[in-house]
């Protein structure tokens, strides 16, 4: 169902089952998968992608212009894919160089007014909370959380299962697995979220053996590191951990010694 009042573009591909609510804007070039779902006053962009049964609620706009003052009209693109759920006002805009993109998973839940700048990539079942902002070529790992307000810095890599404490703010890597809050600050590992996804008492002590390790040892992370894989059994977990910090080309978050935490 289509509402009269939509300006959809001639060159935009639609399945046949979407619907288009009242005042709703689809730029050149859009494509739009079956059951998607799409409310009042949002506006799709050109060259933007979105899988199936996607929703975007009232004044949503996915797939607008970059906000950089490089980007001179060159055609970038926005890739969405299946069953993310946008909420009021979200922004997500398109790639800011010709050819590149923002690229956004599956599952992912979107509240109101957050912002996914130019090419980022957001995994899959990922919430992004109200106010949030991801600054240009943030990368979101799978079931992280972005709670409410907080701002990340471009470039930024936030971890599988991190989390992002409210009114928090990060020029760092967030590593996977830890809740952060303040300035890249780690707390604490994600002990709920662990358990949530599954993950058994073997698998999280393997965890929190590594962080006592890597952020209770001392401010030298090469250090921590190497004592790590000396001391450590390295689970796939752990690995994929120790992978992330010596993959971070901004360093990652760092943590406080005199914390009561759940891996002391």
């Amino acid at each position: 169902m289509i509402d009269p009042t939509a300006r959809i573009s001639s060159s935009a591909l639609i399945e046949a089952d979407v619907e288009i609510g009242p005042n709703v804007i689809i730029g050149d070039h859009a494509r739009i998968g079956s059951g998607t779902r799409i409310m009042a006053n949002s506006v799709v962009g050109p060259w933007t992608k979105l899988g199936n049964n996607n929703i975007l609620h009232y004044g949503a706009i996915i797939g607008h212009d970059p906000q950089d003052f490089g980007y001179n009209g060159e055609e970038t693109y926005l890739e969405i894919g299946n069953g993310n759920c946008f909420r009021e006002y979200v922004t997500v805009h398109r790639g800011n160089r010709e050819g590149t993109k923002t690229v956004v998973g599956d599952n992912n839940y979107f509240m109101v007014q957050s912002h996914v700048a130019h090419n980022c990539v957001v995994g899959n079942n990922t919430i992004i909370a109200g106010g949030s902002l991801l600054a240009g070529h943030v990368t979101i790992d799978d079931r992280a959380i972005v709670s409410g307000n907080c701002v990340v810095h471009q470039f930024c890599h936030i971890g599988t299962l991190a989390m992002m404490r409210g009114l928090s703010r990060t020029s760092r890597d967030v590593p996977p697995f830890c809740i952060m809050d303040e300035t890249h600050t780690v707390r604490t590992i994600n002990l709920v979220g662990l358990r949530r996804n599954g993950y058994d008492v073997s698998r999280v002590r393997a965890i929190k053996n590594a962080f006592r390790i890597l952020f209770r040892s001392g401010p030298n992370m090469r250090e921590n590191l190497e004592r790590a894989e000396s001391e450590l059994e390295i689970t796939d977990d752990v690995r994929y951990l120790l992978d992330f910090i010596r993959n971070s080309k901004r360093g990652v978050c760092f943590g406080r010694s005199k914390v009561s935490t759940d891996f002391d």
